[in-house]
């Protein structure tokens, strides 16, 4: 179980984030550099007790219109070998000392909780309380079996829509990075998905909405 604290972080995440977006392909802020704000999210519980998981969503009101993001992160207390293209950033924690932030697609320990929180083995919890799960992000899973283990070991390619991990036999985990609601009547799956993770954000309008954040596709990426 993670054991959330409660005390100060220098940088602040959000302060990390603004420097660290303008580079992704799937940001949309404006050229001055983004406008960031909380928007929601989960957490995840690494088995080992080890490694903080977070899902952070996030809103920016830098560009043309607002845009939301979906942002995985890892919080380490040591550098994680071989990911130095996925660091985010580091903080000073006021409990746990420095703390290395990667972008989670990039760390097979998010990776495979996140595997096993599409099969059901393991719960959403609450972003900002310990031992509290949240029921408000969904998920599901159509397939036979586990799913493959690659996913932990293979490359996470960005593009404009998000996020990519595919296995070498073509099952791809895809990540939505910007998010978009997605209106009742309107399909919440595409074509060839066999899982997925909705979750819940707030709008800088402050209403609620919905969207997918990772759907699992069988087969080869078109």
């Amino acid at each position: 179980m993670a054991v959330i604290h409660r005390t100060a972080l220098k940088p602040t995440k959000l302060e990390l984030l603004s420097s660290w977006l303008p580079a992704r392909p799937w940001y949309l802020g404006g050229a001055g550099g983004p406008d960031l704000a909380k928007a929601g999210g989960f957490r995840l519980d690494d088995p080992q007790g080890e490694v903080g998981i977070e899902f952070m969503v996030i809103t920016d009101t830098s560009g043309a219109r607002p845009a939301t993001y979906l942002v995985p992160l890892t919080y380490r207390g040591a550098p994680l070998d071989g990911a130095e293209h996925a660091l985010v950033g580091t903080m000073e924690h006021g409990v746990l000392g420095r703390r290395w932030a990667y972008d989670g697609c990039h760390d097979p320990v998010l990776v495979g909780q996140l595997t096993a929180l599409i099969e059901g083995r393991v719960q959403a919890q609450d972003q900002s309380t310990s031992d509290l799960p949240d029921p408000e992000v969904t998920r599901s899973y159509a397939g036979d079996g586990l799913l493959p283990a690659d996913f932990t070991t293979g490359p996470a390619t960005d593009h404009r829509k998000g996020t990519d991990l595919i296995t070498p036999h073509g099952t791809v985990l895809r990540l939505h990075r910007a998010l978009r609601p997605v209106p009742d009547d309107e399909p919440l799956l595409p074509a060839g998905a066999t899982g997925h993770v909705v979750g819940p954000w707030m709008t800088p309008e402050g209403t609620r909405a919905r969207g997918l954040f990772a759907v699992l596709l069988a087969g080869p990426r078109t």
